[in-house]
């Protein structure tokens, strides 16, 4: 393809082309300078797993935190409990202090503080960890009996013929798993996709927006012992200021108004602690019964086994054993991991860093972003070289197609574009060293 080409004008005349240098881009079309840039542009660039997360999750310290995309909230649930907290140590304490003998009221603050920090290392724990969230596959599974085809990139952006359930042994009982579109796997048993960090999580409970995070296998214990001691801290901070309340009227021989009105503060923690004390209180009576009974939020809300046995129910304390008891499976993803991104999507590839990429890799990507654009380079380009092919036919047997209005003195040239496109893939359009058509009636 290299060289000087020469090319005849309709008026006899020659014109030079020379197809060694290369067409400078901006003479190019769109779509063929989408075609190059996806063909030519095969650098990656090193990252880590976290960097090139597709899902919604933020990451602290170099990828050891994990948190939902609704992080700024786990602030709030920080203050909802530290503000009582410091109200209670500043006003509240001082006076029991006072009243109560032999340091028990020095007790009283140690243990609320003691308890606040738990609480708190129990929220992070509940957050800032991996709630069981499921790896998705780069490429659609190979499913027996059905037929996937790997021909053309457009597969991956089309979805392959995979039925849309599985169905699965749970101790004896049959199952049903489904397909994600999103991860491009068969969901595990109790596993569900969330919409708000757009991840599969691994015995999905719920997303909890209080904690900024998904509820699932490998943070549900951590979730039930914040709720349960936030609801005991609540208590807690309730029954001693009422005993504030109470040694007030008690001195002052004055009723609960009066009391209220020389302790305020007091006043407005009973009020507050009481109505947390229900919320947090009712959370944890309800996740008690889904801890005894072996079910899930989720499960629960879509009245999963209303009238159906529940395949994962051994009893009430082996569930309880389960739940508390069981070690904690280690998270399936490897967030510090280095990967290798193609650095035209930005998206990571299917192999890891130490793997090394073949250059015979077919004109497919294999990541699904890159995949949609790289079919649609590939059918521009099977356009053009069937008009290239065309071309060098209608030379070589000195016809033309019927129904062909031509006029007697029309020049069929190549292009510059064709030219720049047919020497970067190294396609010979068959054509003869005039490279044109003229058809003269």
């Amino acid at each position: 393809m290299g060289g000087v080409e020469r090319m005849r004008g309709g008026s006899g005349g020659e014109k030079m082309y020379n197809t060694s240098t290369p067409m400078p881009t901006h003479q190019l079309s769109d779509s063929n300078r989408r075609i190059m840039g996806s063909h030519n542009d095969n650098r990656a660039r090193n990252l880590r797993v976290y960097q090139a997360w597709k899902g919604n999750n933020i990451f602290c310290l170099g990828g050891r935190l994990v948190f939902g995309p609704d992080v700024r909230s786990l602030f709030l649930t920080i203050l909802l409990i530290m503000i009582p907290v410091v109200l209670f140590s500043a006003f509240v304490s001082r006076r029991l202090i006072e009243d109560f003998q032999h340091q028990l009221g020095d007790y009283i603050v140690v243990i609320c503080a003691v308890l606040t920090a738990y609480v708190i290392i129990l929220l992070f724990l509940t957050s800032a960890r991996d709630p069981g969230i499921i790896p998705r596959n780069l490429h659609p599974p190979e499913d027996e009996g059905s037929s996937i085809s790997a021909d053309w990139p457009g597969s991956q952006v089309s979805g392959p013929s995979l039925p849309p359930t599985k169905d699965v042994m749970v101790n004896g009982m049959v199952v049903k798993v489904k397909y994600c579109q999103t991860c491009m796997l068969y969901r595990s048993p109790r596993c569900s996709h969330c919409s708000i960090c757009n991840n599969c999580v691994e015995r999905f409970d719920h997303h909890c927006p209080w904690v900024g995070q998904c509820i699932g296998k490998r943070n549900y214990r951590f979730f039930f012992m914040f709720v349960s001691s936030t609801t005991i801290l609540c208590l807690y901070v309730l029954a001693f200021c009422w005993v504030n309340i109470r040694k007030i009227m008690d001195t002052y021989h004055c009723d609960i108004w009066r009391a209220f009105l020389k302790s305020p503060v007091s006043g407005i923690l009973v009020l507050y602690t009481f109505i947390c004390a229900w919320f947090v209180g009712g959370l944890t009576a309800f996740h008690l019964y889904l801890i005894c009974t072996n079910q899930t939020t989720y499960e629960n809300f879509r009245y999963r086994y209303d009238g159906k046995m529940n395949p994962y129910n051994l009893g009430c304390v082996r569930n309880v054993l389960e739940v508390f008891f069981t070690k904690i499976p280690k998270s399936k993803n490897k967030f510090r991991a280095k990967v290798l991104v193609d650095s035209s999507s930005g998206y990571a590839a299917s192999m890891p860093l130490s793997h090394v990429l073949s250059p015979e890799v077919p004109k497919r990507s294999f990541d699904i972003e890159v995949g949609k654009r790289q079919a649609v380079a590939d059918e521009d380009f099977e356009d053009l070289q069937s008009q290239i092919d065309s071309i060098g036919g209608l030379e070589r047997c000195g016809t033309q197609p019927r129904h062909a209005n031509w006029d007697h003195k029309a020049n069929w040239e190549i292009t510059p574009d064709i030219q720049v496109l047919a020497a970067e893939f190294g396609m010979e359009p068959g054509l003869a060293d005039g490279q044109k058509i003229s058809r003269d009636h």
